[in-house]
């Protein structure tokens, strides 16, 4: 995990310092599409994690207990759709858009 962390903010270090000439525009429209892409990216990133955690619980709690296999696949699945919806919501809160003043 301690390398995976490293890993993680030399990836972070280097994306900002590649995207700094995109934020120090004049037109300041680059930092606002960055941060929705980066928050959505994240957004993202989380749930695919989550996701796996779940799946990988769900599957060895089955290994254990074959016989309440049923009750945690409806479960598992419950939470899955629960979290994909929580991932377009915010993947649709980052992209800025807004559909009721759209014209």
């Amino acid at each position: 995990m301690k390398k995976f962390a490293k890993i993680a903010a030399v990836c972070f270090a280097l994306l900002l310092l590649v995207a700094t000439p995109a934020m120090a525009a004049d037109e300041g429209g680059a930092a606002i599409e960055f941060s929705g892409a980066f928050g959505a990216a994240l957004a993202v990133i989380g749930a695919a994690y989550g996701i796996g955690k779940l799946a990988a619980a769900a599957l060895e709690s089955m290994a254990r207990q074959p016989e309440v296999a049923g009750n945690i696949q409806i479960a598992m699945i419950i939470a899955a759709a629960l979290i994909e919806g929580f991932t377009l919501y915010a993947i649709f809160v980052c992209s800025g858009q807004n559909p009721w003043t759209a014209g």
